[in-house]
């Protein structure tokens, strides 16, 4: 399966683990990707809080690259640049007044048959295969995970058609497959504040101090994560709301890729587990090779 794949600017930046580990599994799953060149921002918060017409002029730009590289559809991991290529559709497809705008910007017209697609929602199939459940060769079964799938990815549901709004599953059936234990929580889609990071840090302490403390609850020792900003919160100011609540919580924050990367064995280098600021390798450095195929999550209570 061949994908145009777009990573945007986190993924070449603070979320190359993110990238690195993606490229890693993805040959393991049968996945080409073709990453076109010339790409640009998507605009998220730059773009999209001063002007509607670049807003979706910008994905789209990025939309028409894939379009003339031959592809039919782009795989978009961070979730915010998946947020702005889905709300720029929706309003060029909706808004009538806006999709003239939008030409006029560009030059011309968009191509709107291109779909954006999200890594979980590929890897979510893919990785309930017999195939892949052999091809798992580490023990995950010591991986409590929180699931973190923050606010962008499922919301508004009208506009992503993602998963479930409220409480999405697809990642949980991915560390399921790979063997770990996904835990059931009350914050998978709850803010971190990402788009505060800067302008409102004290606000960001709370909202993520909030998302930490009840992963911690819930007996989880790790959390996984879709998105890069998420992570830079979770991850990168995680000691500095330690410091700030007097609460320990030692969470190591994984890209649910590289939960695939170790279920398949991969090394630690080639996923970016060196790259943390909170470590993960004392937690799955004692990981063992198994013998035995990982379970199946059940379906969620009143599916």
């Amino acid at each position: 399966m061949r994908y145009a794949y777009y990573p945007g600017c986190s993924l070449h930046s603070t979320g190359v683990e993110y990238d690195k580990s993606l490229r890693a599994v993805a040959p393991h799953f049968g996945l080409e990707i073709d990453e076109p060149e010339g790409w640009v921002c998507c605009g998220t918060s730059s773009a999209h809080a001063t002007s509607r017409s670049l807003a979706a002029a910008l994905p789209l730009h990025n939309l028409n690259l894939v379009a003339q590289s031959g592809h039919a559809e782009v795989l978009v991991p961070c979730a915010a640049c998946f947020a702005r290529f889905k709300h720029a559709l929706h309003e060029v497809r909706e808004h009538p007044a806006a999709a003239a705008e939008v030409e006029r910007v560009m030059g011309g017209k968009p191509a709107t048959s291109v779909k954006p697609v999200h890594p979980l929602e590929v890897l979510d199939s893919l990785a309930q295969r017999e195939e892949f459940r052999k091809s798992v060769v580490r023990d995950l079964s010591g991986l409590k995970v929180a699931c973190y799938y923050g606010c962008l990815l499922t919301r508004p549901a009208d506009v992503m058609r993602f998963d479930n709004c409220e409480y999405p599953m697809s990642m949980d059936r991915i560390v399921a497959a790979c063997g770990a234990n996904p835990v059931d929580w009350s914050f998978k889609t709850e803010c971190c504040g990402a788009s505060f990071s800067l302008t409102k840090t004290e606000l960001v302490h709370d909202l993520t101090a909030k998302v930490l403390s009840d992963a911690k609850a819930r007996g989880a020792n790790c959390i996984a994560v879709a998105c890069s900003l998420c992570h830079a919160n979770l991850d990168a100011r995680q000691p500095e709301i330690e410091k700030k609540t007097g609460k320990k919580f030692g969470l190591p924050v994984l890209y649910f890729t590289q939960i695939l990367g170790l279920a398949l064995g991969l090394p630690f280098k080639d996923i970016a587990l060196h790259k943390h600021i909170v470590p993960p390798l004392g937690l799955v450095a004692g990981l063992r090779e198994t013998a035995s195929a990982p379970r199946l999550l059940p379906a969620p209570p009143g599916a």
